[in-house]
């Protein structure tokens, strides 16, 4: 996606911009000539996490940006209006709100505890709420005033809710000020619009979900940065109230061929699917049929459940206890049900028949053919789960860990 110069001069206020997401749409916007404002928490260097305000301010003035680094927490009410009065000092203005910032944790209700419940109420739904609100007098002023908020299309079904209802309350809240702000500003010019990924994107938040390593199966930020850019570049009273998918958004603008935004484009027809987006079952069909590899000999072919589980144990280790540290239960149905476990959480692991000595992480439920499919390699966990033949309990990013310990399996069957 090509830069067209149509946001020179144009400033942009975008949250956890030092990162991920929010940095690269910085960068997009920056290479136009724009003026970016990076409004995010990190000074100083996290040892897991890559960048500062700073670095990312960097990046947007090589980039041909103009940039002003901003220390904030958008929960603060005072450092988010001190940030934008900074803003319109050296800028003399905003002209698009990019809300980007935000917080997650897939744990079920009980796991929940209210430190995190309110951490992502307050940054996704408060903290959107609140830069929006506070930098309304000034999108009043500009003649190509736009909000993008970077959350999913509102979809009330409860398969999205059950197994981590207080992220998606939080991440919707983020959805509902777009459905309402889009309506409430609609005579005032400002459009109001969200953008979504149609697959995971590789951030340093999808490594901390999934663990390192599947990066393959993701897309590259850019891809979100180019739907942004298009969208942003549209005229903003024709533009407002949309829930946009990223690889839509491109597809209207006439890119047709998105391999190039893939991690690895060996892997470009078997990417990981997003949260939150409904497929119909051709789609999820043609998602499972594209990560399909031949079945090797194996006890699990030959239908062994103890036998899969044999293969397991001889895989486990120290190494892999500590890049998981997880406990699972499955509860196995069809010709050989049952219920196993494996329990990555000390030394170098256990598995077997029944139920974890120690209180399950997460708890998955699926047919027998389908359990041999995905620790054979034939069907990915995410498709598995989209598509309702794998149903989880418990800790949803802890479930997610476990496609490491699948993917050490599968070389062997």
């Amino acid at each position: 996606m090509m830069n067209t110069g149509k946001l020179a001069g144009r400033t942009l206020f975008i949250t956890g911009a030092s990162r991920g997401i929010g940095k690269a749409i910085a960068l997009k916007a920056a290479r136009d000539g724009a003026n970016i404002v990076i409004a995010a928490k990190t000074v100083n260097p996290h040892p897991k996490l890559p960048g500062t305000i700073y670095t990312a301010a960097a990046e947007v003035e090589a980039a041909g940006g103009k940039a002003l680094a901003c220390a904030v927490d958008i929960r603060d009410e005072n450092q988010v209006r001190e940030a934008i009065q900074s803003a319109v000092a050296k800028f003399g203005g905003i002209d698009i709100v990019v809300n980007n910032a935000s917080a997650i944790s897939l744990t079920p209700t009980e796991q929940t505890d209210m430190k995190r419940y309110d951490l992502m109420h307050s940054i996704n739904t408060r903290g959107t709420f609140l830069v929006s609100k506070e930098c309304l007098p000034y999108l009043k002023q500009s003649n190509h005033a736009h909000i993008l908020n970077i959350s999913p299309p509102l979809n009330m079904s409860p398969h999205w809710f059950g197994p981590h209802v207080a992220y998606t309350m939080a991440k919707y809240g983020m959805s509902m000020c777009v459905l309402g702000m889009s309506h409430e500003l609609k005579s005032l010019g400002i459009g109001v619009n969200a953008l979504w990924p149609r697959t995971a994107i590789s951030t340093a938040a999808m490594d901390m979900l999934a663990g390192e390593g599947n990066t393959k199966y993701y897309r590259k930020p850019e891809i979100m940065a180019d739907a942004a850019y298009v969208i942003l570049c549209r005229e903003p009273r024709s533009t407002t109230g949309s829930f946009y998918i990223d690889d839509e958004v491109l597809n209207s603008a006439g890119v047709s061929d998105l391999r190039e935004y893939a991690c690895d484009p060996e892997f470009a027809d078997q990417l990981l699917p997003d949260f939150f987006l409904e497929y119909d079952k051709a789609q999820m069909d043609k998602m499972t049929e594209a990560i399909k590899t031949p079945a090797r000999n194996s006890d699990a072919s030959s239908g062994n459940i103890a036998g899969l589980f044999a293969k397991i144990e001889s895989l486990m280790s120290e190494e892999l206890v500590k890049r998981v540290g997880a406990s699972y239960s499955f509860n196995l149905k069809g010709k050989e049900a049952g219920a196993w476990y494996i329990d990555l959480t000390s030394g170098s692991g256990k598995c077997g028949k029944g139920q974890p000595q120690v209180p399950a992480d997460a708890t998955l439920t699926m047919d027998t053919a389908h359990f041999y499919d995905m620790f054979s390699g034939k069907l990915k966990p995410a498709n598995a789960f989209m598509s309702g033949k794998l149903k989880i309990s418990g800790d949803l990013s802890k479930a997610m860990k476990l496609e490491k310990l699948m993917g050490s399996l599968k070389s062997k069957l």
